[in-house]
């Protein structure tokens, strides 16, 4: 009788879902959904029939009538609750009005940058191809590989350095923490042009050639703080009861930091090396003093020029002339893809990590 009831009790908790007062309700969400239609259909209106015109006058009509209707939705309730829907009225329009101009540059691209856009666009490059020549010639394939090529090898340089700086300061903690803590705060505020004149003076004037590797060496330098900050917060993230538990066990502090923190955040540190490259990518000013361009693909980082997506675009923008400006469009285009690809990569990546 005892395990029948048990049982019973077993399949009725189960079964049950868990209440969510605070959410809003399906019938609420589409009537409001309905609401901010018909403001955006009467604000169109008055634009037609105003002074207010083009979507400046569109974004201001709309604002006014659902503040308005927000203030007589709200007449029956208390000033608190007043208070409430007015500060969301004003943090969300905040918030739309920040994104606004990322999305009009988003759009800018697409508009001008669709023009240079063909099928051997991303299969073939600029060796054969003057900046004056039709759309369908010349392609994008040397920059893409050349940034590819320096990025890996910037990222394999720096990737080390960043994990061993935030392990230092967040499992060693010795005395030269506030130094390494400096020296990155430091560098997070360098100027990329900077950061390019550095390796101009130390590598490509030893050297006497521009090349790929001094391109890779003045990414590092940037990609280098993001790196390692961001392993330092990943790290800290970790419970203490880890690490005291592989000292329980007798392991060393070097071994336990390697066989169970750095495991542990592994997927953060991946997030921290896919910010870092999404940190330099699109730099363009230290490879101009460091890896310059050239038209043709190459894939040796010691053999001279080296194109890449930002100097790409950089030199056909200053040629000036009709397709030289609307190739620039298309490898802008390219480039913003590429970017915002690595951030919504880090943010999955990051997502499918562990709590603390």
């Amino acid at each position: 009788m005892s395990a029948t009831f048990n049982t019973a009790s077993h399949v009725q908790y189960s079964d049950a879902v868990p209440e969510t007062p605070w959410a809003t309700s399906k019938d609420k969400r589409r009537q409001d959904w309905l609401i901010a239609a018909g403001i955006g259909v009467i604000a169109y209106a008055v634009v037609l029939f105003t002074g207010m015109a083009g979507p400046d006058g569109w974004v201001v009509t709309y604002f006014c009538l659902t503040l308005g209707f927000t203030l007589y939705r709200a007449r029956k309730i208390n000033a608190k609750q007043r208070k409430d829907a007015l500060m969301s009225l004003v943090v969300k329009s905040l918030g739309i009005l920040a994104f606004v101009p990322w999305l009009s540059i988003f759009f800018s691209l697409l508009q001008q940058g669709y023009k240079a856009l063909h099928l051997g666009y991303f299969f073939s490059d600029m060796r054969t191809t003057g900046p004056d020549d039709d759309l369908n010639m010349g392609g994008v394939l040397h920059a893409i590989t050349g940034s590819l090529v320096m990025v890996a090898m910037a990222t394999v340089i720096t990737l080390p350095l960043g994990i061993l700086s935030g392990a230092y300061l967040t499992e060693v903690r010795g005395r030269m923490s506030f130094l390494v803590r400096f020296v990155i705060q430091s560098m997070s505020g360098v100027p990329s042009i900077v950061a390019g004149l550095f390796v101009y003076a130390t590598v490509v004037t030893q050297m006497k050639q521009f090349s790929g590797l001094a391109g890779s060496m003045a990414l590092a330098v940037l990609m280098l703080p993001t790196v390692a900050r961001t392993s330092e917060e990943v790290l800290k993230l970790v419970p203490d009861e880890l690490r005291s538990a592989g000292y329980a066990l007798g392991s060393r502090q070097w071994r336990t930091a390697i066989m169970i923190v750095i495991p542990t955040v592994c997927s953060g540190l991946i997030t921290a090396a896919i910010l870092g490259i999404a940190r330099v990518v699109g730099e363009t000013a230290p490879l101009i003093l460091t890896s310059l361009y050239a038209p043709n693909l190459r894939l040796n980082p010691f053999s001279g020029p080296i194109a890449s997506l930002p100097s790409y675009v950089f030199g056909l923008l200053v040629q000036g002339t009709e397709y030289a400006v609307a190739r620039a469009w298309a490898g802008s285009l390219v480039l913003m893809c590429v970017v915002g690809s690595l951030f919504a990569l880090a943010r999955y990546i990051g997502n499918k990590g562990p709590r603390a």
